[in-house]
């Protein structure tokens, strides 16, 4: 079969199929593993998909944004996985940054008993941390309707107030080339004020989160130390260079 034949074969299965596995690419093209492998190396490098851990998956829209309740019920485990060792960099002192999202939320589990304080712009956090009995500040600004996020003018001028030993942010997109990236360019610049008001910064981005561009751009990969669940090999190559990258693992 000609390469032209099994890249169209491979985008068509993608059409119909949010994700496939290189088993099953194997299987419709009857060419081999590495051959396959090679064909989804090209074709990520040309943005017609993107490569996750044993397959590959559909490149989202750019202005892509799942609501809170969606983005709760997605790769659940990977998530508590980020956000237990998230927890564990945090220590007694700190005063840190917890972003808007599920991971950042998933930390609040790990970090009760722990004499920090919080600042967030995620107004679903708040209650959580209040249970745990963390000192918590919430920004001003815009509650954004589908994430229950602060944004806008009055989020930035709110944030500007603080400083923090840690940040840690949530992202829709991480790419070698175009960064991190955000449907939202009024979130994305909330998160960019925090990572450029911390000491350290860390962005927790399940698997999913590879490869991916949304529209609006947060930050350099230089700029944060990235923890996942997942890195093919070819990835970390890729980012081997620009930043430390830390893989969770069961």
């Amino acid at each position: 079969m000609l390469t032209e034949e099994r890249h169209r074969l491979i985008l068509q299965a993608l059409k119909e199929k949010e994700i496939v596995k290189i088993s099953e690419l194997t299987a419709l093209t009857d060419a081999s593993e590495s051959t396959i492998r090679r064909d989804l190396t090209w074709l990520e490098e040309k943005k017609f998909l993107k490569r996750i851990h044993g397959g590959a998956a559909r490149l989202q829209g750019k202005l892509t944004e799942l609501s809170v309740p969606e983005k709760s019920s997605k790769n659940i485990q990977e998530k508590k996985q980020i956000a237990q060792y998230a927890a564990s960099i945090v220590e007694d002192g700190d005063c840190i940054y917890l972003d808007a999202g599920t991971t950042t939320m998933q930390m609040i589990e790990w970090l009760e008993g722990k004499d920090i304080v919080v600042v967030t712009n995620g107004l679903n956090l708040v209650e959580l941390l209040l249970k745990k009995g963390i000192r918590t500040y919430l920004i001003g600004g815009f509650v954004k309707p589908k994430t229950n996020a602060m944004v806008g003018r009055g989020a930035i001028e709110s944030i500007r107030q603080y400083r923090f030993d840690k940040a840690f942010i949530g992202t829709n997109g991480v790419h070698p080339q175009y960064g991190l990236t955000t449907p939202d360019p009024e979130e994305a610049q909330v998160k960019k004020q925090a990572i450029d008001l911390s000491r350290e910064a860390y962005v927790l981005a399940d698997e999913e989160k590879f490869g991916e561009i949304s529209f609006s751009k947060i930050a350099e990969i230089d700029e944060v130390i990235i923890i996942t669940n997942s890195l093919e090999d070819d990835q970390k190559v890729s980012f081997a260079n620009q930043t430390m990258i830390k893989v969770v693992t069961t």
